[in-house]
């Protein structure tokens, strides 16, 4: 039973480690998922099933019941002394039915439009959250950059603190000045404020990442550094390219609405009814109606209003054909200006790598100084703050790259 809790409490312990665990890819799905924005991809989606439901409902019947009564100071006379004059008072009661036969495809025509529309919306929605990406890096780089920062700090706090017991030792054997404990431990409390300031930055950083995910981050979290390849041979994949493809889509698809405005329609229509007089317009008295027929309407001449619309529609492709290739040309020179950043970035760290070694050198030789009482603890403090400095810069230079990394792929669209 005693094994059974251990191991309970060691796997409980896991899954809270592996929930504060967050990677940059987490945070993406999470602003997908939350933003407020994002609820709109499935609204869009529904108000276009219910007009398209709407449009549709013009190939059933049309019913319409219909009454009236009215009243008029003359009525037609036949001279005839046989026939009864009409009444001035009239009335009809009728159900009239009109079914729509054929319109050359325009109701499926304007629902394919309406779809298009609908997509067009919907990739402008993804364009928009697209853009959040690059809040995300910049947020989730600096929190990294923070973690890296505090992990050297505990590292430099730890060697100070072995440091201190080597010139305590000094200072009991006279080969050390007292003095020098005390310049050791007010760079140690100069550690403690700098952790300190770190853990309210992430804070304040946590909590904007929390408040663009719309999620609770715990700033006790682990941000995971992510491991990103660039691969320029690889396609533009932005969804403002599959926005220019889809607006193109819907002005083919108004094309199509404006040519089928001149197709020919074909309705069927019936009345049934009551009414005095009916259709026998001499008898005057109550009678049935009833009366089915065909109408047909065509449309033969527009005055070019048809070409014109289509014309427009043309020139509206010829801007968005623009609209692309601006944003094409912006995209390239972004990515060529990114990888520019990325080269550079690689270039420094290597360098870094020798300074680090230099300054690793440098320090083990004044931390004997320091035992022998060569130097002052001054003195050593120096070289050992280069290290950490050296050690510090190369971590900010490998987020940046990082950074710019993910810059890059976000403007690749990949």
């Amino acid at each position: 039973m005693k094994r059974i809790l251990i191991t309970y409490f060691l796997l409980a312990a896991f899954f809270s480690n592996a929930q504060q665990s967050l990677t940059l890819e987490d945070c993406y799905a999470l602003a997908n998922k939350n933003y407020p924005m994002a609820k709109q991809i499935g609204l869009l989606q529904k108000k276009s099933d219910y007009e398209v439901q709407a449009l549709q409902t013009a190939k059933l019947p049309k019913i319409d019941l219909n009454a009236q009564g009215t009243y008029q100071n003359q009525v037609t006379t036949i001279p005839n002394p046989l026939l009864e004059p009409l009444n001035k008072d009239q009335y009809r009661a009728t159900l009239d039915v009109n079914q729509l036969l054929y319109n050359g495809g325009l109701i499926d025509a304007n629902a394919k439009l309406k779809e298009a529309q609908t997509k067009t919306q919907q990739q402008q929605v993804k364009v928009n959250l697209y853009q959040i990406k690059t809040r995300i890096n910049q947020l989730f780089f600096s929190i990294l950059l923070l973690q890296e920062k505090k992990e050297l700090l505990i590292s430099k706090q730890e060697q100070l603190v072995s440091k201190r017991k080597e010139v305590n030792t000094g200072i009991k054997f006279g080969a050390i000045l007292p003095a020098s404990e005390k310049v050791l431990e007010a760079e140690n409390l100069k550690i403690k404020q700098q952790l300190s300031e770190i853990q309210f930055d992430k804070k304040r950083l946590f909590e904007n990442l929390s408040s663009l995910t719309f999620t609770t981050v715990s700033d006790t979290s682990e941000l995971q550094k992510p491991m990103i390849n660039t691969d320029e041979t690889l396609e533009n994949n932005r969804p403002e390219l599959k926005y220019y493809e889809f607006q193109n889509q819907q002005i083919e698809a108004s094309k199509t609405v404006v040519s089928k405005n001149n197709y020919p329609k074909l309705n069927a229509f019936g009345t049934a009814g009551y009414g005095n007089p009916g259709l026998n317009m001499i008898d005057n008295s109550f009678q049935p109606i009833l009366m089915v027929g065909l109408r047909a309407n065509w449309n033969v001449f527009d005055w070019n209003k048809s070409k014109s619309e289509k014309e427009a529609l043309s020139i509206s492709a010829d801007i968005i054909a623009t609209e692309k290739e601006t944003f094409l040309l912006t995209n390239s020179m972004l990515l060529q200006e990114m990888n520019n950043e990325i080269k550079k970035s690689e270039e420094i760290i290597k360098t870094d790598t020798e300074i680090i070694a230099l300054r690793e050198y440098v320090e083990k030789s004044a931390s004997s100084q320091l035992k022998n009482g060569v130097i002052t603890a001054s003195e050593y403090l120096m070289e050992f703050t280069n290290l950490y400095e050296a050690r510090t810069n190369q971590k900010l230079h490998e987020i940046q790259l990082a950074l710019a990394k993910a810059n890059y792929q976000i403007s690749k669209g990949n």
